[in-house]
């Protein structure tokens, strides 16, 4: 069978996933079993993979299904935990004394707290706190769902204290032949070589990106949630918009250029937040003359709403807003403490974990550290809040009730999408003698592009992450491949694989379990499709600019400054600077076939 078509047959699961998903608007409790259920045919029957196999990939797929459902569900208890208690009220009033323009707050609450969370947790954490969080402060639910999603770019690749990087590509690429490489540059160490061969350059490209993504998620917010549906609402923030993302890179930038990977994202966020929050109650950088608001919620589109209803819940006595927000200050202190490594409850916390080894003679293990799990840093926080909130039991239990019901409606669509996840990911070594799935796929993409490469090689760390929902499985699986075809061209391969791990980190926003992950945390499932769509368009620009800029930078020598790569980075700038310049209110004219549901 040739390679092409063996490409061809590898994207079918993919495809399915675009066809009823994104395109004909299925939920993913739908659209999902049929890509199972293609992966499962394809590998039974085209790669000959045996059926014991098969099986085990399902089986571990669903393990980490409910260790997703976990997650879910303990971040939705701790929203309605504050909702019981009277908290998420207080916290609204808080808000409202910085400042009541919605267009600050989802930049404050999604992309600088959002990329705190990201950076001490990880693993689509900042959806389970930030979108939440937006719904209790009165954002619609798909506009939450959808700026929650666009912030998980910049930040991934240092999430979970650099997890993509110290495990995704330290372990991806690490082989006798390329420890040997490392160490003929007077790198020793091998997480030294990581941290500062490849995860500098990761950094710098997260810089050139993710100065845009605070002005997306604005403007998409002003044009598909707004009364007016207009893109110029949101674009009349640029200045701060801009202010607010480099008081995040900048910091994220020198942090890993000097302390490593671990902490770019998660100090990066912290610094911002200090530096914009008190800059938004001045009104710096702010329009003087409007504040921002939704329409009236009786005149929002019905598919906007999720199923959990916000209540405007007074607490019994008046709480401080530094009480009220205690409990996501607790998070932020959980997660981190219990990820630093040198602490002693961090191995007796990896330790306590359920093990399914070599599962039907495979080599597949399934396992869940149940401890470590984000799910029991919320629910720790939650029983911190029944105390600290003063709240009674009757009020804590109405909140383990409902959270319980949402978390159910997630499972429909979350215990097919991460089976058919492991089945494609775990498609090597049948009769066929055929790499895995995505193996073949890349190979293709790769041999077709040639010394184009660098622009295309976002896209395959993109396509894992969007297929595996992680960038660390991303990066675990291309990172190697990725190496490879930066020698086969004849370029510094450290690019190529940093490239392959911005790819990764920009799939975040477009894949499937997450984007169900962050819809079920606020009741709002059988959208996906409707989220994806708008997040597409920012992981085409934060695939194309980071890949246009590495084929720039590589090939400059060779090629001159305006080689192909600085052309179209500088047509994505230009057109960015217009559009900011001019205010262009055409722009709220755009066709629905191009942007709108």
């Amino acid at each position: 069978m040739s390679t092409g078509l063996l490409a061809i047959l590898s994207l079918l699961p993919i495809a399915v996933v675009a066809i009823f998903l994104v395109g004909l608007r299925w939920p993913a409790s739908k659209a999902m079993p049929l890509s199972f259920i293609t992966a499962v045919v394809l590998a039974l029957f085209i790669w000959k993979v045996p059926g014991a196999q098969v099986a085990a990939a399902s089986i571990n797929g669903i393990v980490t299904a409910v260790t997703l459902m976990y997650i879910i569900f303990g971040s939705i208890l701790l929203l309605n935990t504050l909702q019981e208690s009277g908290g998420l009220q207080a916290i609204r009033r808080g808000f409202t004394g910085i400042t009541a323009d919605r267009r600050i707050q989802v930049i404050i609450v999604a992309w600088l707290f959002g990329s705190f969370i990201e950076g001490s947790s990880g693993f689509g954490t900042p959806a389970a706190v930030a979108v939440p969080l937006m719904v209790g402060l009165g954002f619609p639910a798909m506009a939450a769902v959808v700026a929650g999603m666009m912030i998980q770019s910049t930040p991934v690749s240092f999430g979970a204290v650099g997890t993509p990087m110290l495990t995704g590509v330290a372990t991806g690429l690490k082989t006798p032949e390329l420890q040997a490489y490392a160490q003929s540059l007077g790198y020793t160490d091998w997480n030294t070589f990581i941290g500062f061969a490849i995860a500098t350059k990761v950094a710098f490209l997260h810089f050139v990106a993710g100065a845009l993504i605070p002005l997306f998620v604005v403007a998409f917010m002003t044009r598909f949630f707004g009364k007016n549906k207009s893109f110029s609402e949101g674009l009349k923030v640029w200045k701060f918009a801009l202010f607010a993302a480099f008081a995040m890179t900048i910091p994220y930038i020198i942090v890993a250029n000097l302390l490593g990977p671990e902490f770019p994202s998660m100090l990066g966020g912290l610094i911002g937040l200090a530096i914009v929050v008190p800059a938004a109650k001045s009104g710096f950088l702010m329009p003087k003359d409007e504040t921002w608001d939704f329409d009236k919620k009786e005149n929002w589109d019905p598919e906007w709403n999720g199923s959990i209803e916000i209540k405007d819940i007074s607490a019994k006595t008046k709480m401080s807003s530094v009480i009220a927000w205690m409990p996501y200050v607790l998070i932020g202190v959980t997660l981190v403490l219990t990820r630093l490594q040198f602490l002693p409850f961090f191995a007796l916390l990896k330790k306590a974990k359920f093990v399914y080894p070599n599962i039907l003679g495979t080599k597949i293990t399934a396992s869940w550290e149940i401890l470590f799990s984000p799910g029991t840093a919320f629910i720790f926080v939650t029983i911190l809040t029944f105390i600290i909130h003063k709240m009674s039991a009757q009020s804590y239990g109405r909140a383990w009730k409902s959270s319980a019901k949402t978390m159910l409606g997630a499972g429909s669509a979350l215990i097919f999408t991460v089976p058919m996840v492991q089945v494609f990911m775990n498609s090597a070594g049948g009769g066929a003698g055929l790499q895995s799935m995505p193996i073949v796929l890349a190979e293709a993409v790769a041999g077709l592009a040639g010394s184009a490469w660098p622009i295309f090689a976002p896209l395959i760390g993109g396509l894992g992450a969007f297929v595996a929902g992680s960038n660390t499985v991303s990066n675990m699986m291309f990172s190697l491949f990725q190496f490879g075809v930066g020698e086969r061209i004849g370029v510094d391969p450290t690019w190529i694989v940093a490239l392959q791990a911005i790819g990764g980190a920009a799939g975040n926003v477009i894949c499937v379990h997450n984007v169900v992950a962050a819809s079920a945390v606020v009741g709002l499932l059988g959208k996906e499709g409707y989220v994806i769509r708008k997040t597409l368009v920012v992981f085409t620009y934060y695939a194309l600019l980071p890949g246009a800029l590495g084929y720039s930078l590589l090939y400059t020598a060779q090629k001159g400054f305006f080689n192909v790569g600085t052309i179209i980075v500088g047509l994505i700038w230009a057109a960015a600077i217009y559009i900011i310049a001019t205010n262009n209110g055409r722009l709220k004219n755009l066709p629905n076939s191009r942007l709108s549901a």
